[in-house]
């Protein structure tokens, strides 16, 4: 498909730069493809009015690592001052990352990464550099140690459109982490499970619907615009994924006796997608994913999917496009836009039905 049918206008007061205060009280747009008036406006302490019991509820686990590392390339006399995103660990030393300005780096480089106090460098040896498509970063520590290290001086890695007009601070530390956060990897946060809180659980479980974890590293890439003029050339950046065996067991139980699979997240439905099979059962996987939904595309997993609000020609937006349907999608977006809805990571919800119920 063309990948300018996903394109939309958004005035930039729309994108949240903070949180809804209490994480529960940001808005929830309801869209029902099949229904007569099929928006609905409410907030997200409305969700559990939307699901009934017996219902499963996916949810990432998935945990942010402080991914954003800052630091100085010396290379004789000369010095540069180097920012890399840890994008996807190759070993017990070894990240891939991107670097910016890339065209700084080469293989052999050795660049000394800081906290803001300046204390405690961290060193880094380029074993590879692809410009663009990133570095490969050899450190000095390994392990738990290196582990450690990052945590103590990197920083959250925000999204471009956030980190743009504002830098990282303290409060990012736990906003932009969600309430399931367990299993670090993750360089990017599951943004539709930031709205969560204790209080909207236990409205949901007195609903009688289940909670179960599934795991999905959410990669750079979340926030990457489709460059290539078709979606047919487009090549998702694959994340590792895993869909335990107890969890696969709980959604094929839901479903056998009538209940309905819902995804806290596009990045939830794409893992629970890749572990589907053909005739919708759940098996067990761990592995890496490059699934890519676009419109035609037959779920298999989820019959509702919770969701934030998405960048425009970016595959995220794509993806809701393809469970929901373009025309109804573009025309909830406007919808949103005109009821100054709070868009991206930090902004508020929708929660979708699907333009055709799985079968």
């Amino acid at each position: 498909m063309r990948v300018d049918l996903f394109d939309f206008d958004l005035p930039q007061e729309r994108i949240a730069l903070r949180p809804a205060e209490p994480r529960d009280a940001a808005r929830l747009l309801v869209v029902r493809p099949n229904a007569a008036a099929p928006f609905e406006d409410g907030s997200m302490h409305n969700l559990p009015e939307f699901l009934r019991a017996g219902d499963v509820l996916a949810v990432n686990d998935t945990r942010v690592i402080p991914a954003r590392l800052r630091g100085t390339r010396r290379r004789g006399a000369a010095a540069a001052r180097i920012e890399a995103t840890l994008i996807k660990r190759d070993g017990e030393a070894l990240w891939h990352a991107l670097a910016r300005p890339a065209k700084r780096l080469k293989a052999g480089d050795v660049v000394s990464f800081a906290g803001r106090s300046g204390s405690g460098d961290l060193d880094a040896k380029v074993v590879e550099s692809g410009g663009e498509s990133g570095v490969r970063l050899a450190f000095a520590l390994k392990g738990a140690a290196l582990d450690a290290a990052i945590a103590r001086i990197g920083a959250m890695p925000l999204p471009p459109y956030i980190a743009s007009r504002r830098p990282a601070d303290q409060r990012d530390v736990a906003d932009y982490q969600t309430l399931f956060a367990q299993k670090p990897g993750a360089v990017a946060a599951p943004t539709a499970s930031l709205h969560f809180t204790p209080r909207l659980l236990d409205a949901l479980a007195e609903r009688g619907v289940a909670l179960h974890r599934v795991t999905l590293h959410v990669g750079p890439g979340t926030f990457f615009p489709v460059k290539a003029q078709d979606t047919a050339h487009h090549k998702m950046h694959a994340e590792w994924g895993e869909v335990e065996e107890a969890a696969a067991a709980a959604f094929n139980k839901a479903r056998q006796a009538g209940g309905r699979i819902a995804a806290a997240g596009t990045t939830s439905l794409r893992i629970l997608e890749q572990a589907a099979r053909s005739d919708g059962t759940f098996g067990a996987f761990s592995g890496e994913t490059e699934l890519f939904i676009t419109p035609g595309y037959k779920f298999r997993a989820a019959d509702i999917l919770l969701t934030n609000f998405h960048l425009p020609r970016s595959t995220l937006f794509m993806l809701v496009c393809a469970f929901s349907g373009l025309d109804m999608m573009k025309a909830a977006y406007a919808h949103a836009i005109a009821k100054y809805y709070r868009f991206y990571s930090y902004g508020d919800a929708c929660l979708l039905f699907p333009a055709e119920e799985l079968g």
